[in-house]
């Protein structure tokens, strides 16, 4: 398995566990329950003891296997920025600092295929000299050697794909990414499934320098 691949699979894992503990926070209350009939009811049981909270900007101890990702390492989340997330995780000893945000709107076309959640996920990896590095969960796989696209307004950039991930093809333009983005109102990724099956994933982009400036910051 090259590198590519072993991030990719660890960045399936770090996004997973960094949605757990907010898509548990964000669960409505459970509904009251109305009283049992005295006669049928046997006697509650002791409730347990209440365990301590966790600390802030944890993931949730019940969040599942995901939430525990290579290394032994859990996200922190830092702070919410509009749409974009920041966070930051130690696997392995190694820090990284990232932004992360789900698409504003999906579509197919043909319309209505079914595919798993997509992300675009933008990481800092100071120990492997690696800033600000634009990643993309598309939610099925990639058409074979194809290409997907991300564009900025009027500028469109090319991305490689490899499974269901997808990176900027030319190394030199992601800072231009980077910065676009850091400017721009939204972002325009397409790409084709294995199956023929055309996306659109429109990302909103506000919050995103802010949540770029806190993750960097503790990447520093």
């Amino acid at each position: 398995m090259d590198g590519k691949q072993q991030w990719r699979l660890f960045l399936s894992l770090l996004v997973a566990a960094a949605y757990a503990a907010p898509a548990l926070a964000q669960q409505p209350p459970a509904a009251e329950p109305s009283a049992p009939a005295a006669a049928t009811t046997p006697p509650a049981k002791k409730p347990p003891k209440p365990k301590p909270p966790a600390a802030p900007g944890t993931p949730a101890p019940n969040a599942g296997p995901a939430a525990t990702v290579a290394g032994g390492s859990k996200p922190t989340f830092l702070a919410q920025y509009g749409d974009w997330g920041a966070y930051t995780a130690t696997p392995g000893g190694k820090k990284i600092c990232f932004a992360i945000a789900k698409p504003a709107s999906s579509e197919t076309t043909p319309p209505g295929k079914s595919r798993n959640p997509s992300y675009m996920f933008i990481a800092s990896r100071p120990a492997d000299k690696v800033s600000d590095e634009v990643s993309i969960i598309i939610g099925y796989p990639f058409k074979p050697s194809s290409e997907a696209t991300v564009a900025v307004g009027s500028t469109s950039f090319a991305l490689y794909t490899q499974q269901d991930g997808a990176w900027i093809k030319n190394a030199a333009e992601e800072a231009h990414l980077i910065e676009a983005m850091r400017a721009g109102q939204n972002a325009v990724v397409k790409g084709t499934s294995a199956k023929g099956t055309r996306s659109t994933d429109i990302f909103s982009l506000k919050g995103l320098a802010q949540a770029l400036d806190r993750s960097d910051q503790d990447c520093k």
